[in-house]
């Protein structure tokens, strides 16, 4: 049995899920990261896609939130809601997730993939109590009430500073916008990442603060994932050493706009190569070469 001493490059004994013809592939190879894709899943669709990329030396990860509505036209979609990136995972007859996995590394420019981790919002309340609770100071009075769901939703949680349980914290995820006259996020769908992303950075603080083994232990258990549990027991061993400011959150650059009748978000290359020289804290490798290779 290999014994894991904290100092290993763990990139030895990952699988990529992208294409290693990218023109980054090299750059991104020669960091010691681990890069998990976390899709939240809700009623068959993508709810919500977030990149985890781990610095196993520098201690620190970067989280990218990709909206749902990412423009991502593909051969033989038509439908205005298929080109989406959150169709991918509904759509894909084979390989949901993996398909998902590869439409993000795409757009990332061939950032690789080497794990994805389906989460269902029943896992996420099970995750919250296991910590105790997430810690939020809530900016304004959330109230959803939706009787035709299935179960009915109702979302409310007051304003002001509170430990929300595992209940509320999916309440909290779920909500987009207010009824019955209560207010909603004034920037839409991305109003709702951004608060998803401090949602994220209390729980990373409240885990590593609380028991990260006893968290570590409830998502093995209840995630959807291709991440070995040997491979997550190693992670979790490296990441004992961080710290509740090790964490950056990055939103996918880019512009909401219409087409055809659809809302979307379109990724901006120019402004994601900067993310990620930034994040990999490299030179690009990108140019006219990689451009003439788009046309």
């Amino acid at each position: 049995m290999r014994v894991f001493s904290g100092t290993e490059n763990l990139m030895d004994d990952m699988p990529y899920l992208v294409d290693k013809n990218s023109p980054f592939f090299e750059a991104f190879k020669d960091k010691n990261r681990v890069n998990v894709l976390l899709i939240g899943v809700n009623d068959g669709m993508t709810d919500t896609l977030m990149l985890g990329s781990y610095d196993l030396d520098a201690q620190h990860v970067d989280i990218i939130s990709v909206p749902r509505d990412t423009y991502y036209p593909r051969d033989g979609v038509t439908s205005p809601a298929a080109k989406k990136i959150n169709s991918i995972y509904h759509n894909e007859e084979n390989g949901k997730a993996l398909g998902t996995a590869m439409a993000v590394s795409d757009v990332l420019m061939g950032m690789p993939i080497n794990y994805y981790a389906v989460v269902e919002y029943d896992t996420v309340r099970k995750v919250v109590d296991s910590m105790g609770g997430v810690p939020m100071n809530i900016t304004f009075h959330m109230h959803y009430n939706d009787p035709y769901d299935t179960p009915p939703l109702k979302i409310d949680i007051p304003e002001g500073y509170q430990i929300l349980n595992g209940d509320k914290a999916v309440e909290f995820l779920r909500f987009r916008k207010g009824s019955n006259g209560y207010s909603g996020y004034p920037e839409g769908d991305i109003g709702r990442i951004k608060a998803q992303q401090e949602f994220v950075k209390s729980a990373f603080r409240q885990a590593l603060g609380f028991s990260l083994p006893k968290v570590t232990k409830t998502v093995i258990e209840n995630v959807d994932s291709d991440l070995p549990i040997g491979m997550a027991a190693k992670i979790a061993a490296k990441a004992v050493g961080l710290s509740g400011e090790d964490l950056e959150a990055y939103l996918l650059p880019g512009e909401s706009g219409t087409k055809d009748g659809a809302s979307y978000w379109y990724p901006d290359e120019d402004d994601i190569e900067k993310m990620l020289t930034q994040i990999y804290n490299m030179e690009p490798e990108t140019g006219s070469d990689t451009e003439t290779e788009k046309e």
